[in-house]
């Protein structure tokens, strides 16, 4: 088992951005997001359930999931929202365990934006690496990269854990609230912190 880092981070934060840093290393990603949108995609393996749960009017035409009515529905009404994640949730868990035993990379990173709201996600990584920056930075930088308003990105923001208990909890935090140099820097830092701790890992008795 290789060591597992579990990045994450509010909406906004620039996991993504990091996540392309660590890549950049040879890293392997484990991204969470992306397993969602491949399981509703058209003929994807959650359809059917989202389909006999929901309706047909949330599958666009096409046979994929209806992304922005599902997103305005689950943040209206939190029994949806878990109803949802119900369908989701094991599904992706299932993915990120089978892509964990094709690693091939000194460490790993798994990124799961909701991973200190997921206990079972939680258990599978070693340590916790968020991606911090201010409510503010948070809010502008998700207006100018997508079409939702403020008021969507609040809704947003509140399901997720406050960012205090989300810096209370990590392990290893990067401050992204500068340019992308000062961002790049930091990963490098942990790049070789990770590593080191790897190789440790590696060296300790079963």
């Amino acid at each position: 088992m290789p060591l597992i880092i579990g990045l994450t981070g509010g909406i906004g934060c620039g996991k993504s951005m990091a996540t392309k840093y660590f890549a950049a290393h040879g890293i392997d990603i484990i991204d969470t997001d992306e397993i969602a949108h491949e399981l509703t995609l058209p003929g994807g393996k959650a359809m059917s359930l989202i389909k006999k749960t929901f309706g047909t009017s949330f599958i666009s035409k096409d046979g994929s999931l209806d992304r922005g009515k599902m997103r305005k529905l689950v943040f209206l009404n939190p029994i949806f929202k878990n109803e949802l994640e119900a369908i989701l949730h094991p599904l992706i868990y299932q993915e990120v365990v089978r892509r964990i035993q094709l690693t091939t990379s000194a460490y790993l990173l798994i990124v799961v934006p909701l991973l200190l709201e997921a206990k079972a996600f939680q258990e599978l990584v070693h340590r916790i690496l968020v991606i911090d920056c201010t409510e503010q930075l948070q809010i502008s930088r998700t207006i100018a990269r997508s079409k939702l308003d403020e008021q969507e990105i609040h809704a947003i923001m509140a399901t997720q854990v406050s960012r205090k208990e989300r810096l209370m909890q990590a392990d290893d935090i990067i401050i992204n609230d500068q340019d992308l140099d000062h961002l790049q820097k930091q990963v490098e830092r942990l790049h070789l912190k990770y590593l080191a701790l790897s190789k440790d890992k590696l060296n300790k008795p079963a």
